[in-house]
């Protein structure tokens, strides 16, 4: 009788184990893995704070830093991240590769920043080193175009993710020519003035990030996705509307706890300015977004064939957008 007690005991806990196991399984496949090619920094704070709010209503969200934007895409392909932070659209024309944009995050605001005392135009840079965010990036596309447009020829691009850290080479005197955002041309102008010249840049129209997956992540996980894009879309709205509440959200969710106090003092007016310019899509992208970027990103050769053939579907997934936007509206 004590054995076959003994024997229950053995086998109940052995029960409890395997329960635990697999209920650990379970949670490890809840999680959404999203990989982020850049570092965290001021001009991330309220996609951070969106995912924050979407671990709010249940998302079980890991975010892991990587050096660059193809690198999140290949770990997407590769499935060792379900969401990717980028615009994936050569990879997905040229390998096939089963992943669809399905939230246009921000278009392009960028800026090409010179050093006044070796460059003035656009026509000197022909035959320089310019440096880019990362290889397939909007700020290589943006150059890529300029060079086609002003016909001129880099002698090469370099690769140096993070506007700040470009910023920073910059002032440095370690390049000369580069591609910032706004809060890295503000600095540019506060630290150096006169030191360094902005190239006109016009009529340049198109996705600079957005959220991608697998295919089959978004059919299997549509209620998490859901979820994660009407958080973005609501933070989204809530910064054009006032972007003085970033500040707020920093705190509130103790989002970059170590950022510098000269970089902590531009988060209002970095937002500022972005939500001034429309920079923040409220409605997500979709497939107005995606045909913009069909002609921005054929012209500067990240895609090829014409624009019209090209097939929203083909690069897209709207269907958790469109259920978002019929829930909380357009705007």
């Amino acid at each position: 009788m004590f054995k076959g007690l003994s024997g229950l005991k053995s086998g109940v806990a052995a029960l409890a184990v395997g329960v635990a196991l697999m209920a650990s399984s379970a949670a490890e496949a809840a999680k959404v893995r999203i990989a982020f090619g850049d570092i965290a920094s001021v001009e991330s704070l309220h996609l951070l704070t969106a995912f924050e709010r979407a671990k709010e209503q249940g998302v079980d969200i890991e975010v892991t830093y990587l050096k660059s934007e193809d690198i999140a895409a290949q770990a997407v392909v590769g499935g060792q991240a379900d969401i990717g932070v980028g615009g994936p659209y050569a990879l997905v024309q040229k390998v096939k590769a089963p992943i669809r944009m399905f939230l246009q995050l921000s278009t392009l605001r960028f800026y090409p920043a010179v050093n006044a005392q070796f460059y003035k135009t656009w026509k000197d840079l022909n035959g320089q080193e310019i440096a880019v965010h990362s290889r397939g990036s909007g700020t290589e596309a943006i150059m890529k175009l300029m060079e086609e447009r002003q016909g001129i020829k880099f002698s090469k691009i370099s690769y140096i993710p993070g506007s700040e850290v470009r910023t920073g080479a910059l002032l440095q005197g370690n390049v000369k020519a580069t591609i910032v955002d706004a809060a890295g041309r503000r600095l540019l102008e506060t630290q150096a003035p006169g030191k360094f010249i902005i190239l006109p840049l016009e009529g340049v129209n198109a996705t600079d990030e957005a959220l991608f997956a697998n295919t089959a992540f978004l059919e299997k996980n549509a209620a998490d996705v859901d979820k994660i894009v009407e958080a973005i879309l609501t933070t989204w709205r809530e910064v054009t509307a006032n972007p003085a509440v970033v500040t707020e959200w920093r705190a509130k969710y103790k989002l970059l706890p170590d950022l510098p106090a000269s970089q902590a003092s531009e988060i209002g007016p970095y937002f500022e300015e972005l939500a001034k310019g429309k920079a923040f899509p409220l409605n997500g992208g979709g497939a107005t977004a995606a045909k913009d970027d069909f002609a921005f990103y054929t012209l500067s050769g990240q895609l090829t064939g014409e624009p019209a053939s090209l097939k929203v579907e083909d690069f897209w997934d709207t269907r958790s957008l469109d259920r978002v936007l019929a829930k909380v509206g357009t705007k």
